[in-house]
């Protein structure tokens, strides 16, 4: 048993999944391996995010108040940041266009599985289909992924 290739590729499928099933072909994996290690890597990375989610962002909520109540007690004129901006056109118009299969299935496997999954959860948190399309988008993405990689090497 290669303990320290299934140990990197998990870590590496909890961060960035989209690079993780080329490097259980680098280190002698087989395909089965590799395919249900980043499955099962990704799976768990993206269940705490997804959860954990709200916590962080009331969290950062907390803190941006935090931040405006001190500027006021300190006489420092706070001027919010601008909600309105280019980045957030193009996100509302992707969620849009793809909706919440493009959003849970993508955005894990494009961006990383952390970003991907508190976005998923910021916009279809309330949808009980929401994380299950997020697993099963690991599954799939995992399948392609790990298909590719070997068919490569």
């Amino acid at each position: 048993m290669f303990w320290a290739a299934y140990s990197t590729v998990f870590l590496l499928s909890t961060i960035k999944f989209m690079f993780a099933p080329f490097s259980g072909w680098a280190l002698g994996l087989t395909f089965i391996e590799t395919f249900f290690i980043c499955a099962i890597g990704g799976s768990i990375s993206g269940a705490f995010f997804f959860f954990s989610a709200g916590a962080l962002m009331r969290r950062n909520q907390k803190k941006k108040n935090e931040e405006r109540k001190k500027a006021l007690q300190d006489g420092i004129p706070y001027t919010e940041k601008n909600k309105f901006t280019w980045m957030n056109k193009n996100v509302v118009k992707l969620k849009r266009t793809i909706g919440v299969y493009g959003i849970c299935f993508w955005a894990p496997f494009f961006l990383s599985v952390p970003i991907g999954s508190i976005i998923s959860a910021k916009f279809y948190g309330h949808l009980k289909i929401a994380y299950p399309l997020i697993l099963l988008g690991m599954f799939l993405n995992s399948f392609i992924m790990t298909s590719l990689a070997y068919i490569i090497g």
